[in-house]
């Protein structure tokens, strides 16, 4: 890739938690990547996002409970845009046993407290 990798963050509705997505759009960038945090967005306009960012990366957020309807529904909308090349990762307080239910929706890759910033660094930079 001849650019930074663009990632788009956004939290999932209206969850007011902030301080996780904030340190990992934090950490992300000064990894070297080009972190667009959008803030409080449902699934049409996080896609809006990712289209006019050019990202290549979508990170979502959740601590409410609307992980597996407005999750899915974010990588649904990029693939009917034309954007199934588009990674989306997930992080946020989310049962253990709803993850594999997510992974099968085309969420690449769920964090939960306490996932290890090196790793999500990691995961999320090796994005091509």
């Amino acid at each position: 890739m001849d650019r930074k990798l663009r990632v788009v963050m956004a939290k999932l509705g209206l969850d007011i938690h902030w301080r996780g997505v904030y340190l990992v759009s934090q950490f992300l960038k000064d990894a070297g990547m080009e972190v667009i945090y959008i803030g409080n967005k449902f699934p049409e306009q996080i896609v809006e996002a990712a289209i006019e960012e050019d990202a290549d990366v979508v990170g979502l957020s959740t601590l409410v409970g609307n992980h597996l309807t407005l999750g899915p529904r974010v990588v649904d909308l990029l693939k009917e845009k034309g954007l199934a090349n588009v990674t989306v990762f997930m992080g946020g307080v989310i049962p253990p046993n709803h993850i594999p239910a997510l992974k099968d929706k085309g969420i690449r890759e769920v964090y939960g407290p306490g996932t290890p910033m090196a790793v999500i660094i990691k995961e999320v930079g090796a994005v091509t």
